[in-house]
């Protein structure tokens, strides 16, 4: 059994102590997810950031627990700490990453905010990884150290941490088949990389999206040419990208118009983000910096709820074959390459979605220019499957513990690659997918930081499903 006041001032002690200081120093390594950093193994980082987490648990004192750091050749490092049973049967995994997205632009610098300069003001510690989410690892040990100092029984833990998820975790595969027999057959498994509505209660992820990527390229010459002379001749590829993004999207609407892209909402998730959206009223959008004078694209809190859960959604994330506007010249350009980051709902297998979106931009090319769409790392989507009663009954008990507030339920607009293949391989698990990613947290944009005082209570909540999980047989 544990005790609610004894569970918060171990775990606010440990966070303060122990976690915060660790969390410093990893926000300090510039460890990108090999899609961003190729080098990866040379630079050295991802293996600065393994050797600070490996030594910060082995200084931790859990009971019966042994870490190792799996390595598979040309793959990044999984560490994998097993802790023995303490009175509970079957085992629970533990998820979390260490690998990070790329710096981006807009960090407040005057503020003395950067990526790699941890800052702890108001309660939030800022730096790119904290919230997203190198806090799991930590988090996950401070929860199992509350139990075992207050002699509560836990099942077999399993912590599984790696280092490719912001890259769409291609080399997690390999090792969950090689280290099958080690990792064994969770009947939990907890994720803590997703987000929250608000700062107010737990809120169990029951949905994520899934994820097409891929580079448009629009050839219209071999070599610039005065744009004086072409223009009028020769069509500009930026106004054959655009038509060709018509295809794909109504641009005054934002709609998809490929309906293979699109999967009946089951009735539940619709309830669940009615429900959502009278918890959170106008924090539906008002976590998001609109520009002054700029509107969501839909009244309705449901409406935008389940556009960001279960409907796709285009966004172009990047360009090539544009100069920077003190170098651009009169120059009609011979090519111009998107980067589109395209959301499809669980259930449209990402492969045949990409198959779709390359047939319809590549096919008939105006002019006859050549049109080319590769596609990158694409994810599908995921659902939750129906949690049993013992799991609802511990998740509400923990939120209205900790937090005051009951649990609730929001699908996420975001993929977590690992879910789905979890889900695939371990039918009978139950999940619980969380996270601190509340209102202006930022994930993947400038200013990202880490709510700690959520997070705190988040580790107790851990704890106390461990604890109820135990018990559950």
């Amino acid at each position: 059994m544990i005790h609610t006041q004894h569970t918060q001032q171990l775990i606010s002690q440990h966070w303060k102590d122990e976690i915060l200081p660790t969390l410093h120093e990893y926000i300090k390594i510039p460890n990108l997810s090999p899609n961003f950093d190729p080098q990866w193994a040379e630079n050295g980082h991802m293996e600065k950031v393994v050797s600070l987490a490996v030594d910060w648990v082995g200084r931790q004192g859990l009971r019966g627990a042994t870490t190792e750091v799996l390595r598979l050749p040309g793959r990044t490092p999984v560490i994998l700490v097993e802790i023995q049973p303490q009175g509970g049967e079957g085992t629970v995994i533990l998820y979390g990453h260490l690998d990070k997205q790329p710096p981006f632009d807009g960090w407040r610098t005057d503020e003395g905010l950067g990526p790699w300069t941890p800052v702890l003001r108001d309660g939030r510690l800022y730096g790119r990884g904290g919230a997203d989410d190198g806090y799991a690892l930590f988090a996950s040990v401070s929860a199992i150290l509350a139990l075992q100092k207050q002699g509560a029984a836990h099942p077999r833990l399993v912590l599984l941490i790696e280092c490719s998820e912001e890259s769409g975790s291609p080399d997690l595969p390999y090792y969950i088949e090689d280290y099958a027999q080690k990792i064994g057959s969770p009947k939990l498994i907890i994720c803590l990389d997703s987000g929250c509505g608000d700062y107010q209660r737990l809120w169990n992820t029951t949905s994520l999206r899934g994820l097409v990527v891929g580079l448009l390229t629009v050839k219209v010459l071999r070599e610039g040419f005065h744009s004086g002379d072409a223009s009028g001749i020769v069509a500009s590829s930026f106004r054959i990208t655009r038509s060709l993004l018509d295809r794909i999207e109504d641009a005054a609407t934002g709609k998809i118009l490929l309906d293979q892209l699109y999967v009946d909402i089951p009735e539940i998730r619709q309830t669940q983000a009615r429900q959502a959206a009278e918890v959170l009223g106008n924090a539906v959008v008002d976590k998001y910096p609109f520009v002054s004078g700029m509107s969501p694209v839909s009244d309705d809190k449901t409406t935008l709820l389940l556009n960001r859960t279960w409907r796709p959604a285009l966004s172009v994330v990047g360009q090539s074959g544009m100069p920077m506007l003190e170098s651009a010249g009169n120059v009609l350009r011979p090519f111009t390459t998107l980067k589109l980051s395209l959301r499809i709902p669980p259930g449209v297998d990402a492969k045949t979605a990409t198959a779709v979106v390359r047939n319809t931009l590549t096919g008939a090319p105006p002019y006859g220019c050549e049109v080319t769409f590769e596609g990158k790392d694409g994810a599908d989507g995921w659902e939750a499957p129906t949690p049993t009663s013992w799991l609802t009954d511990a998740v509400t008990k923990a939120s209205q513990t900790y937090y005051g507030h009951p649990a609730a339920n929001i699908g996420e607009g975001g993929s977590i690659p690992f879910m789905k293949m979890l889900g695939d391989r371990f039918p009978n698990a139950q999940f619980l997918i969380t996270g601190v990613l509340g209102p202006q947290s930022n994930a993947h944009g400038p200013n990202e930081f880490l709510h700690v005082p959520y997070a705190e209570k988040l580790t107790a909540c851990v704890t106390s499903i461990l604890a109820d999980t135990a018990a559950a047989g």
